[in-house]
């Protein structure tokens, strides 16, 4: 198809080369994004919105049984639950989202990118991109493959497979206690699978405070989910169209379905990254602009889980809009501001880090989880035992903390796990992003009765 030149090119159509890509074409350049999948990406069809369309119902229930005098009989409908998954990914169906990036001046092509040279791009070996100004590398991440005895053959599942899947098996195994692991085992457990979680620490959830893993931990066991700690998988065999597992402290399971939540990685494999001079396999390192370190010219960046900075789909598009603003400056040439907390720079990436774990409990946190060693940091931990709480579910269990930076009296780190606390979490991000004084956030007064209440509890066991 010969070769076509842009001022922009975009590797990776999902939320996060959306972003980039948006906000170069906003500023007026030609812009062409590239990718072999679905427009959308793995957010979009397999991740944050079919894992959370299949966990709300089941927490939504849990909810209703906890309020009393609330007439709650039976269990979940999975069928119902798939159905209404499968209109929020419209069934893998992305021409909406084709359509939106075209509607916002952006051209779209799609197939297989590689890097063949200095802001060139080849697509499918045949149609090459050539760009003016800059070339952003939106790939996002992959699934790590754990090297187990007998896993070629077995009946797995990848974190695809567990999102899109429209069965329930009779007995799941999870193998990994991470944020995937956990989420998928209370969704599945609800959905009426017999769910075992395998993982090799004491406590799901272990970047977390310890707390949090407990908490985590008793509400997957309530749901019936049997939790082996400290172990791991030394082995699988068949067994008819089952799979038998062999874990490393000596138990067995059979099972019809063995998930695997080992993490992701960076995917960088197959970009032809070696035609700018960076080896493949490990992340894109890159400055708070998103340009790619080491490469001469400063024509590549990159932005999201590919960077492996933040492996979060609402940290990759951040990223992504300050990459974009920054490539638009650059191209216009106006000054790239890389001061702190500029249009140019994605800072909150070493400050302020929200994320939610959507089991139930929920977790959210932001900034550090605890104190850092050699900084002058203080935490205090209290239950969320509020007016709010108490009327929001019978017996309601739940805890918080907070991490300050003692030396400016600011706050380091916020962390809540409890029904519903998904929405406090904005307000710790300000407050972080914000370097609100804790004397001055003292005045920010929690409306009463609401969960919010646990700010003032807080800072009240601070000491203010």
């Amino acid at each position: 198809m010969g070769e076509q030149t842009y001022d922009v090119v975009v590797i990776g159509a999902g939320p996060v080369g959306e972003n980039a890509a948006e906000r170069t074409a906003r500023a007026g350049l030609k812009t062409v994004l590239v990718d072999h999948e679905r427009f959308g990406g793995e957010c979009s069809y397999w991740a944050c919105i079919p894992s959370k369309a299949l966990l709300r119902p089941g927490n939504l229930l849990a909810a209703a049984r906890r309020m009393p005098g609330v007439p709650v009989t039976g269990a979940l409908v999975p069928e119902e639950v798939f159905r209404r998954r499968d209109w929020f990914t419209s069934k893998g169906d992305d021409t909406g989202q084709v359509e939106w990036a075209r509607g916002a001046g952006i051209e779209t092509v799609r197939g297989h990118a590689r890097i063949t040279g200095e802001r060139k791009v080849t697509v499918d070996d045949d149609r090459v991109l050539q760009a003016r100004h800059a070339v952003i590398v939106c790939t996002g991440s992959v699934p790590r493959t754990p090297d187990i005895p007998g896993l070629a053959g077995a009946p797995i599942w990848t974190s695809r497979d567990a999102t899109s899947a429209s069965e329930v098996p009779d007995r799941l195994a999870v193998l990994g206690g991470g944020v995937v692991g956990v989420e998928m085992a209370q969704a599945w457990a609800r959905l009426g699978a017999q769910v075992d979680l395998i993982m090799t620490g004491p406590r799901p959830l272990p970047r977390y405070a310890g707390f949090v893993g407990d908490l985590v931990a008793d509400g997957l066991r309530e749901d019936g989910v049997r939790i082996h700690a400290g172990s791991g998988l030394a082995g699988i065999s068949q067994v008819d169209s089952a799979a038998r597992l062999r874990l490393r402290d000596g138990g067995e399971l059979t099972v019809d379905r063995l998930l695997l939540a080992t993490g992701r990685r960076p995917a960088t494999d197959g970009l032809g990254l070696e035609a700018a001079g960076v080896t493949p396999g490990g992340p894109l390192v890159v400055d708070d602009t998103g340009q790619v370190s080491d490469v001469d010219g400063g024509w590549l960046y990159a932005a999201g889980d590919v960077t492996g900075r933040a492996l979060l789909t609402h940290q990759g598009k951040y990223a992504a809009r300050a990459t974009g603003e920054a490539v638009a400056a650059k191209a216009a040439g106006n000054p790239v501001d890389r001061r702190p907390w500029s249009a140019h720079t994605s800072t909150a990436d070493h400050h302020a880090v929200p994320q939610v774990v959507f089991t139930d409990p929920e977790v959210a946190s932001v900034g550090v989880p605890g104190p850092v060693a050699g900084r002058p940091h203080r935490s205090v931990e209290i239950d969320i035992a509020v007016a709010g709480s108490s009327l929001h579910a019978e017996g309601y269990r739940g805890r918080a903390s907070m991490v300050v930076d003692t030396e400016r009296e600011v706050l380091a780190g916020v962390t809540f796990v409890g029904q519903d606390v998904a929405e406090l979490l904005h307000s710790a991000t300000v407050a972080i992003v914000g370097e609100v004084p804790l004397r001055r956030l003292w005045h920010a007064v929690p409306a009463f009765p609401t969960i919010s209440e646990v700010w003032l509890r807080l800072l009240e066991a601070y000491g203010l």
